[in-house]
């Protein structure tokens, strides 16, 4: 096997450096990284590779179809993302921006279980310090709770790469499949990342709480990271087609109810990744690759709005629905860049999601999965619902509410501008995309029948929205905070804190009292005479298991040895002795307490 560099450490050791570095020459530092790791991906050949021995095992870098499409989308979009965060002075978010992006690389080329879990890790740490960059005590509690979640996800994976590696002897990361123990938990700790229900309430609390350009970064690695894993470990699995058409349909009525739009973004993204969950429960070859090149679409055309309202935000300083309107006349170009993403992400023809969301509608219909194709179906109506016109309307039409902010800075612009370009670039020529998906694609997105079909669906939504606002039946935007599956920790976490832990402390308590009272006295009793102690014992064993004709006379051989307790003392234990014992038992209580 030949050595090669891992494209992963470009970003990892490359965010050493950014401390050192001041001025201009370290934006054209921050920017030459990702192009550099970008062309090292343009010239690596397929196949596995062997890095160093670690534990008896060798640890490898695999490449393959599968995983350069998410490695190439990676690093695209953290040149745009770095290219949108220029103006951040920040030197630890910038460092933290780079190992989470470098991470989130290490995942999808990680050959073997130790670098997958050691790079799963180092994405939870990383994006958590992305996530407390906006230093505010609810980006705080929002990263906190991410952390926690995410580290359970991350304890359930190593459990279960223990398992395996035991079970198999294998440290290989290729297809598991759900077939015992080890595969559930390791599925455990890749749906946690996915965002799937009802495990996902992390995504829409800590995203929209980031910095204006951490939510970026975050929108793209990942979940993205965990349908990688999930395309790679459990395709097929067929559970993953009940969850992903769940997450397509529920975030829609949380998006249309809620009031910041960064939250109905993340609602959103939820419902972007049900579609791919969707295709990788479907297992197919159509389903695959629909849900690999929907991934490659949805980081972009997500990060394009995450911008454009982050644009929005940076310069009226919310992205409350109920604070802005009216900005077309200012944020003309931030409008444009803005309805791209709305097009992409509603699937409009000629825009990128046109042509990867429909491989996996059309990969349920020829698995004759009417129902799951139905709630697709619903679900790419909802979504141009909330995302493809809720998001600019509120912000650039719908009421003025008298701001007149200046256009985005050039940088941002820049970098809405490349997402923009790449969103209508792949709609308007998918084979270029096509040509890297893991299998070959002979499916043709643009038929007549199905551009008809999708106008056709577009304009009917369209019109719903319409008469939904006009008569006044649209949910209204309140200030508010939404909960969905929040009302359960949020209720039943006290509960049963509660239920555990009053209990329990009044068992500690009767154990201490028990301790530190009764346990000196009987000492102090035993002490007198252990051997009439013990007799005492065994005898009050005897009365209660001795057969009922020996009952009387053991009865009564007790009630004598009692009243005559301590007498006759034969052994009597010094005052000495009895402390030293009491402090020897309260010795061990505290070594095991």
């Amino acid at each position: 096997m030949t050595e090669i560099f891992p494209p992963a450490l470009i970003f990892i050791i490359g965010a050493l450096m950014i401390p050192l570095l001041k001025g201009w020459f370290r934006s054209v530092y921050l920017l030459f990284l990702p192009a550099f790791a970008f062309v090292v991906l343009l010239n690596i050949p397929k196949g596995t590779y062997g890095l160093i021995n670690f534990l008896g095992y060798r640890l490898l870098l695999r490449v393959d179809a599968l995983s350069l499409v998410f490695g190439y989308v990676f690093v695209i979009i953290a040149f745009i993302g770095i290219i949108y965060a220029l103006q951040v002075k920040d030197t630890g978010e910038h460092v933290a921006a780079f190992v989470y992006a470098g991470s989130a690389l290490g995942i999808v080329f990680a050959g073997d279980f130790i670098s997958l879990f050691v790079f799963w890790e180092t994405l939870t740490l990383s994006a958590t310090c992305v996530i407390w960059s906006r230093r505010n005590k609810l980006s705080q509690g929002a990263g906190f709770r991410y952390l926690l979640i995410h580290l359970f996800g991350g304890v359930c994976l190593l459990a279960g790469i223990i398992l395996r590696v035991y079970n198999t002897g294998s440290i290989d990361f290729e297809y598991i499949g759900l077939n015992g123990l080890a595969s559930y938990l390791i599925f455990l700790g890749f749906v946690i990342n996915a965002a799937v229900p009802p495990l996902h309430a992390w995504l829409t609390d800590a995203y929209p709480e980031a910095s204006i350009t951490g939510t970026v970064f975050l929108s793209a690695f990942t979940t993205k990271s965990g349908i990688y894993v999930l395309a790679r470990a459990y395709p097929g699995a067929e559970i993953l087609v009940v969850a992903g058409a769940i997450m397509t349909v529920f975030p829609i009525f949380y998006a249309v109810l809620e009031n910041d739009l960064r939250r109905v973004l993340s609602y959103s993204l939820i419902n972007q990744v049900g579609f791919m969950v969707t295709g990788i429960g479907l297992g197919t070859a159509l389903a695959i690759n629909g849900a690999v090149a929907h991934a490659f679409c949805d980081v972009l055309f997500k990060a394009l709005l995450f911008m454009a309202v982050g644009a929005v935000m940076y310069r009226t300083g919310t992205c409350k629905a109920t604070d802005l309107g009216g900005l077309y006349k200012t944020m003309p170009v931030t409008l444009i860049f803005c309805l791209v993403g709305a097009a992409s992400i509603s699937a409009f023809p000629l825009f990128s999601a046109f042509v990867s969301k429909s491989m996996i509608l059309a990969a349920a219909g020829q698995e004759n999965l009417m129902i799951v194709w139905l709630l697709l179906l619903f679900a790419s109506a909802g979504v141009f619902h909330h995302a493809g016109i809720k998001v600019p309307y509120f912000i650039f039409f719908a009421h003025d509410s008298g701001k007149r902010p200046p256009e985005a800075p050039l940088n941002m612009l820049i970098a809405m501008g490349i997402a923009a370009f790449l969103c209508i670039f792949i709609g308007a020529y998918p084979k270029v995309l096509y040509s890297i998906l893991p299998y070959p694609v002979e499916y043709m997105p643009y038929t007549s029948e199905h551009v008809i079909s999708q106008l056709l669906l577009l304009c009917f939504a369209s019109l719903a929205f319409a008469f939904l606002v006009r008569s006044g039946y649209y949910p209204p935007e309140k200030r508010a905070i939404n909960l969905d599956a929040d009302w359960l920790y949020r209720k039943g976490a006290p509960a049963l804190i509660a239920l555990i832990s009053t209990p329990l402390f009044r068992l500690s308590d009767r154990i201490g009292r028990a301790f530190f009272e009764s346990l000196p006295s009987f000492l102090v009793w035993f002490g007198k005479n252990p051997p009439a102690a013990i007799k005492i014992a065994v005898d009050t064993a005897l009365l209660t298991f001795s057969r009922p004709e020996k009952k009387i006379k053991t009865a009564q051989r007790l009630e004598n040895e009692k009243k005559i307790y301590p007498a006759d003392t034969l052994f009597p234990w010094s005052i000495g002795a009895a402390v030293s014992f009491v402090l020897l038992i309260f010795l061990v209580y505290l070594l095991t307490y």
